[in-house]
């Protein structure tokens, strides 16, 4: 169907073409888009086809597109698959294909809110046993709405940006004061993430029925955590500085109307939700994520197990007339499954620290040392039995520097 030579096995076919902003050698940003092992510069070309939304795709992120709402992000992605199959457009389109390897990727998007949700039963469960040994391992509000938390949308970095390991105080049971100094159970959380595009006014919410109105693409997140600050710390007004240092984005954002084939029903909801948080049935998203340790392959969760789905988690955010802008992020929270090698954190992995992991060289792990590389991965079924590809959201652990 294209002009351009791609494996048959790609994940950045046409069924997905993902936006991301990217810098050739010694260029400014631009908006791209990935297609194969390539990147489209989507603004260059939809200048010189006299594109009528040229000027959205003219600047360093993708705000300006997101704010434009749905039925243009649709003339987009058509334009788009126009320029890829139609041979008249190849020497339009051609000389503004870049490789890949070649281009460095940024930040996509210039964040305003960020909200973490807490959306998996087994996450959930998980650590509740862990904390909570003795009692319920879920809180008696968690099948009622979606938990979360608003977060630090200034410590949001893309893909590849070295985390420095964190500082600050905590305190162990047999610690008779805190102390102060780096974290020693600096953990990962696989999620997944939703950028809205189309905002809403102070005042009023988003239906679930409306998220697709809403929210303009999906991507890959890691929201680093220091455990033991946060366990020290959190009580009783809940994440704090235990998880505003950094959170990891990958750096393309798959549009929404690129996961057609991967919707499916969430897990049996039982109670029935409130009538706000119901409709959201065909929202539930056939996500195959996989989590990797210095290359060790560590966990391959699955989003489809997920309680709560994006369009929920958006009516949450929303029922209380919150206001939401183009750019704005919130994320799943952990993604977990049923089976050890589906838990989503070295938390759940090594159980709170008592049950160590061997990589395959042989070192062990309950939480991250220094040097470690945490990369997360996945993709979704496409028409035709193909595969959407996600990219990848990386991170390298750098010493604490001496905050003393």
């Amino acid at each position: 169907m294209t002009w351009l030579d791609l494996p048959e096995d790609t994940g950045f076919g046409l069924e997905n073409l993902p936006y991301g902003v990217f810098s050739p050698a010694e260029g400014r940003p631009r908006i791209g888009v990935a297609i194969g092992a390539a990147v489209l510069d989507a603004g260059a070309v939809a200048t010189a086809t006299g594109a009528p939304f040229a000027q959205l795709l003219a600047g360093p992120v993708l705000n300006p597109l997101l704010a434009a709402g749905r039925p243009t992000w649709q003339q987009v992605r058509r334009a788009l698959v126009e320029w890829l199959t139609e041979p008249v457009f190849a020497d339009v389109v051609r000389p503004h294909l870049h490789p890949r390897a070649e281009v460095t990727l940024q930040l996509p998007v210039e964040i305003g809110d960020y909200v973490d949700f807490y959306a998996s039963e087994h996450h959930a469960t998980n650590v509740g046993r862990i904390f909570r040994p003795d009692s319920d391992a879920l809180t008696p509000n968690w099948k009622h709405l979606p938990i979360g938390y608003h977060g630090r949308a200034g410590s949001v970095v893309v893909s590849g940006t070295p985390i420095v390991r964190p500082t600050g105080q905590r305190k162990g049971p047999a610690d008779p004061e805190p102390v102060f100094g780096p974290s020693v159970r600096l953990d990962i959380e696989a999620e997944v993430g939703f950028v809205v595009g189309a905002g809403s006014a102070l005042g009023t919410s988003i239906p679930v029925a409306d998220f697709a109105e809403h929210v303009f693409g999906v991507f890959l997140l890691n929201d680093w955590s220091a455990r033991d600050i946060q366990a020290w710390e959190y009580v009783p007004l809940g994440p704090f500085l235990g998880k505003s240092f950094a959170t990891s984005v990958s750096p393309w954002i798959v549009p929404l109307e690129a996961l057609r084939s991967a919707r499916v029903a969430p897990p049996a909801r039982d109670p029935q939700p409130l009538p706000y948080l119901r409709g959201a049935e065909d929202w539930g998203l056939d996500l195959a994520i996989e989590v990797r340790l210095n290359g060790h392959r560590l966990a391959r969760p699955p989003f489809a197990a997920m309680y709560w789905t994006p369009a929920q988690m958006l009516a949450h955010l929303t029922v209380n007339g919150a206001p939401t802008r183009p750019g704005d992020v919130y994320a799943s929270g952990t993604v977990s499954g049923p089976e050890r090698d589906q838990r989503g954190s070295l938390l759940e992995l090594s159980w709170g620290g008592t049950e160590p992991l061997t990589l395959a060289d042989g070192s062990t792990r309950t939480y991250l040392e220094d040097g470690d590389e945490v990369t997360i991965s996945a993709s979704a079924p496409a028409p035709g039995g193909s595969r959407i590809e996600f990219g990848e959201v990386s991170g390298r652990i750098v010493p604490a520097p001496d905050r003393t």
